[in-house]
């Protein structure tokens, strides 16, 4: 049968802690096997309500409760694993910031659908918490950067960046609408490849070799290309064969061919 023993020179903040002093002693000269074992899982049976106490803190946050709950299970047995009764401290002030830790490195680590920086990350928490305190003491107005900066003690520009980390801690699907878009989804308002750019280098490569034509040539270029003018109307206007006017484009074609690769070469 297990007995419990009160240690006068420990104490913990909640009146329903189990009292575990004699057991974690017992658990620390016992050798490893299976009475090791079931005392270790009776230790953490006994503290796990005080671990999802500390997980219902952290709900809202994107995670649901009862993977919070799991989590915060995991930092009550590292919890029971590591603590040291002979270093003269309750177990509770031992564990309650090891499922703390726990819980927030499941949120740095697995929460963001993006890749941030550790520090910006950091930045985003200190910025959190700077805007919750002082939003105790503005009088109801949204505290300026400067106040977050002297309480958070960061530059202002770090302040910017952990505030725009505030917004980015998971992305929207592109099928997301956009909020006053009639319909539209966000994956609509990205663009794509203009091909007006290729357009752009083409001539400009072509030019220096577009001057060198006789000033016939560049018209016949200019009314086909530009004007969109078919061979016989081209023809017409010039005073000339369509045959001629398809054997001058052929010969137009071939010299700026040749010129262009011979540039690129």
């Amino acid at each position: 049968m297990r007995t419990t023993t009160t240690c006068p020179t420990q104490s913990h903040r909640h009146d329903d802690a189990p009292d575990t002093a004699a057991d974690f002693v017992r658990l620390a000269e016992l050798p490893e096997g299976p009475e090791r074992r079931a005392l270790r899982d009776e230790l953490v049976e006994l503290w796990l309500p005080m671990a999802e106490r500390i997980a219902v803190r952290f709900r809202g946050r994107g995670e649901t409760l009862e993977d919070l709950y799991q989590v915060a299970a995991l930092g009550l047995v590292k919890a029971v694993d590591h603590y040291d009764p002979e270093r003269g401290r309750a177990f509770e002030a031992y564990a309650v910031p090891t499922i703390t830790g726990e819980i927030k490195r499941h949120f740095r680590d697995h929460m963001w659908t993006l890749h941030v920086p550790r520090r910006v990350q950091e930045l985003r928490n200190r910025v959190r918490v700077a805007l919750k305190e002082a939003g105790q003491t503005t009088a109801g107005r949204a505290p300026t950067v400067a106040e977050i900066a002297a309480r958070a003690q960061l530059t202002e520009s770090e302040v910017r960046a952990g505030m725009e980390a505030l917004e980015c801690f998971s992305a929207l699907s592109l099928d997301a609408e956009v909020p006053g878009g009639d319909g539209y989804a966000l994956g609509d308002t990205l663009g794509g490849a203009d091909p007006g750019y290729d357009l752009i280098v083409d001539r400009t490569a072509a030019q220096p070799c577009l001057q060198g034509l006789p000033e016939r040539d560049r018209v016949i270029l200019y009314l086909r290309f530009f004007r969109g003018m078919t061979q016989s109307r081209i023809a017409e206007q010039l005073g000339i064969s369509q045959m001629h006017v398809s054997r001058l484009l052929t010969a137009c074609f071939d010299r700026l061919r040749e010129e262009l690769l011979a540039d690129g070469g």
